[in-house]
């Protein structure tokens, strides 16, 4: 339910935006968006910190009962917070709109407040991990699992090696990309 008690038109996951913080080096964290309605609704995302993000898509359409992938990608940090500390955070405002609407077809108070269209808003905090840390909570989670299966616990390591061979894949190939997008080779811009 929504402050006001109205269901709510979208939901978001994960409910925080958490990023392996590491110098010189971009990171990025995949939001899901779900339209939880029979009508068509259109997103955008706002955040207190502009410069530090980069979010693709930052404005949208879902079609309903269906859902959306926002990339938001933080960029090369050159110093460290203190005490590893952050404090941005993000809007993402949500309202219905006419169906078969495209993103490229909205018009630019769609999500002004002082329209008469309800505009629901979801607000998300930003957390920093350190690559070191950044996957205790699911190990945690195998932990307790197989300490309740001591027969399993070759299975569920082998099973927690290959995804975090996968992890290590993905997050490598996905940063070279990002790397490659914004001009960048082995870390370092090019001009």
């Amino acid at each position: 339910m929504t402050a006001d008690g109205s269901n709510p038109l979208i939901s978001v996951q994960p409910n925080a935006l958490k990023f392996v913080f590491e110098l010189e080096k971009p990171s990025f964290c995949d939001l899901k968006v779900v339209n939880n309605t029979e009508h068509h609704v259109a997103f955008k995302v706002k955040t207190t910190s502009p410069k530090k993000y980069f979010v693709r898509p930052n404005t949208g359409v879902v079609q309903p009962w269906d859902s959306s992938v926002i990339r938001v990608t933080l960029q090369a940090p050159r110093e460290y917070p203190p005490d590893m500390q952050c404090k941005d955070k993000f809007l993402l405002q949500s309202t219905v709109v006419p169906p078969n609407t495209d993103v490229d077809d909205l018009p630019a108070d769609t999500f002004n407040k002082e329209s008469t269209k309800e505009i629901q808003e979801c607000k998300l905090k930003v957390f920093y991990v350190t690559p070191s840390t950044r996957g205790n909570s699911e190990d945690e989670g195998f932990k307790s699992y197989s300490d309740q299966a001591p027969d399993s616990n070759s299975a569920v390591q082998q099973l927690k090696d290959e995804r975090d061979a996968a992890v290590r894949q993905t997050l490598q190939l996905q940063q070279e990309l990002v790397c490659f997008y914004f001009g960048l080779a082995d870390g370092n811009r090019i001009f």
